[in-house]
């Protein structure tokens, strides 16, 4: 399989010039995946992807295993988009995914320097390496937090009480929404938990939350789910597991608070995350609310002034409250979801400046 990814990945490949001073230009189109050099210096790298296809597109840098180090989604034809990462010596695959399916168009990037070697966007700087810490520990409690509702969720399920599993749905997966594009750096994990319904490959078993919702809402009988129940808390469990032995630069955390609200822009605000439940108004404020603590543990090196726009996100959330949850998402006029959607834009807009600003501290 990865020979043959690699033979498409070869179409146009990557010139030999080391990427050691300026950025890496990545071709995109709906057959190919070009990058101006295939090997660059330890340190902070700049991918410049732009999309001359017909399809919407997506980047991808991966380390070892498929963790992902670093991703721009909703590359839209026509437009080019800045991944700013800091990778150390080491080898590294890159992913361009036309139409944002599959595993994606794939090519080998190499990365030089001394053993262990990045730049200062680590421990060398210790306010990037306290933001470090601050956000580890987020995660790590979000993480546990996720555990231990999924097991209550589980046992409703597993119990055949219908009402109490869909209450605790929507609440149950909140955590995970918190710290979405840290867990889903686990490209083995992340599918089985929270994939949905087309989103798998041929031949792939459809198992997690999204499964279990269509049976919850749909009337299906909650046994015909009972194995994939046992399934989710087993996969939930190695998730926190693996998020213990992370830890990461503060670079990666200014990508993932932008890749937040990217997950809002392009899937929570178009209702088609928990299309059997409608229950995505929970986790659109939890993807803020993730990128929120991202952007706090990174204030004692840079303070982006973002208080107005988070204050005017939750502003309009707020008008959705229901008790201690939010509204059906489906009974929102379509004006009431371009509102949304503005107030998210122009908070992304001003959170897409920090991962350079940190990059260039």
């Amino acid at each position: 399989m990865l020979g043959a990814l690699a033979a498409l990945a070869s179409c146009g490949g990557p010139q030999s010039a080391p990427a050691d001073a300026g950025a890496v230009a990545v071709t995109a189109t709906d057959t190919e995946c070009r990058l101006s050099a295939d090997h660059a210096a330890a340190g902070p790298r700049v991918f410049e992807v732009q999309n001359t296809g017909g399809k919407v597109t997506e980047f991808y840098v991966y380390a070892a295993g498929d963790r992902i180090v670093g991703e721009v989604e909703n590359v839209a034809p026509g437009l080019t988009r800045s991944l700013h990462v800091d990778l150390p010596a080491g080898t590294y695959t890159t992913s361009c995914r036309p139409g944002m399916t599959g595993v994606g168009i794939r090519g080998a990037f190499t990365v030089t320097g001394p053993a262990g070697a990045t730049s200062g966007t680590t421990s060398a700087d210790p306010a990037l390496a306290a933001a470090a810490v601050t956000y580890r520990d987020y995660v790590r409690q979000q993480a546990a937090t996720f555990v231990d509702q999924t097991a209550a969720f589980v046992a409703a399920v597993k119990g055949g009480d219908r009402a109490k599993a869909q209450a605790l749905y929507a609440p149950a997966r909140a955590p995970y929404e918190r710290i979405e594009t840290v867990a889903e750096s686990f490209d083995d994990l992340d599918p089985k938990i929270d994939a949905r319904d087309g989103d798998l490959d041929p031949g792939t078993t459809w198992t997690g939350y999204h499964r279990i919702e269509q049976q919850l809402w749909n009337g299906g009988d909650l046994t015909a789910v009972a194995a994939v129940a046992d399934q989710l808390l087993a996969d939930v469990t190695e998730l926190r597991q693996r998020l213990d032995g992370v830890t990461l630069t503060a670079l990666e955390i200014a990508n993932g608070a932008k890749s937040l609200l990217d997950e809002v822009a392009t899937k929570k605000v178009t209702g088609e995350e928990d299309r059997y439940s409608h229950t995505d108004l929970w986790d659109f404020a939890a993807n803020v609310d993730g990128c929120r603590a991202a952007i706090a543990s990174l204030k004692p090196a840079y303070d982006a002034h973002l208080d107005e726009r988070f204050a005017a996100v939750d502003a309009e959330l707020a008008k959705y409250r229901h008790g201690t949850g939010y509204a059906a998402y489906d009974t929102l006029p379509p004006a009431e979801v371009q509102r949304l959607s503005g107030v998210v834009n122009a908070l992304a807009e001003q959170v897409s400046a920090v991962p350079a600003a940190i990059a260039h501290r």
